[in-house]
C-alpha cells in the first residue's frame, strides 16, 4: 500500500504544525480547517476505516481524540462545544477532525481549498493547543 499524505506528515516528509504524539496516535493542525485551531488525529498505522482498527489501537486512537477535545475546550472556552468527525474519505487514513465552534452556521462552514494555507496562523494556533 503506497502511504498516505498523513503517513508521510507523521514520517517528517511532509511539514505539519503538530500538536501531540504518542506510541499510537498523531494530532496535528488541519491546513484547510473549518475554524481556526481544528486538529487531526490519526492513527500511526495506516487504516482505512474506523471499523478496520484491532480494539486496542481503536481505544488508543479515541483516547488521543478525547484528549485533544478537553484540550479545545481549555483553548476555546468562548466556544460552546467541539465538533467531532471520524473519516477516510479523501484520504485513506482514518482520521478524526475535531474543531471549536458556537453555532451551527460555524459548524457546517466549509473551508475554501484552493485558499494557500497562513502558515503564521497556524503556527499561533498551535503554540495555543499544542500538548507536551
Amino acid at each position: 500500500m503506497e502511504d498516505s499524505i498523513f503517513t508521510k506528515i507523521i514520517k517528517g516528509e511532509i511539514p505539519c504544525h503538530k500538536i501531540y504524539e504518542d506510541e499510537y496516535t498523531f494530532a496535528f493542525l488541519d491546513i484547510h480547517p473549518i475554524q481556526p485551531g481544528q486538529v487531526l488525529v490519526v492513527p500511526k498505522t495506516q487504516i482505512a476505516t474506523v471499523w478496520d482498527m484491532p480494539p486496542d489501537e481503536y481505544h488508543h486512537f479515541m483516547d488521543t481524540v478525547l484528549r485533544i477535545g478537553k484540550r479545545l475546550c481549555e483553548v476555546y472556552p468562548d466556544k460552546a462545544k467541539v465538533g467531532l468527525m471520524i473519516e477516510g474519505l479523501e484520504v485513506d487514513h482514518v482520521h478524526a477532525k475535531l474543531f471549536a465552534f458556537s453555532t451551527g452556521e460555524e459548524y457546517r462552514r466549509l473551508p475554501d481549498i484552493a485558499e494557500q494555507p497562513d502558515q503564521s496562523a497556524l503556527a499561533r494556533e498551535a503554540e495555543k493547543i499544542r500538548i507536551t
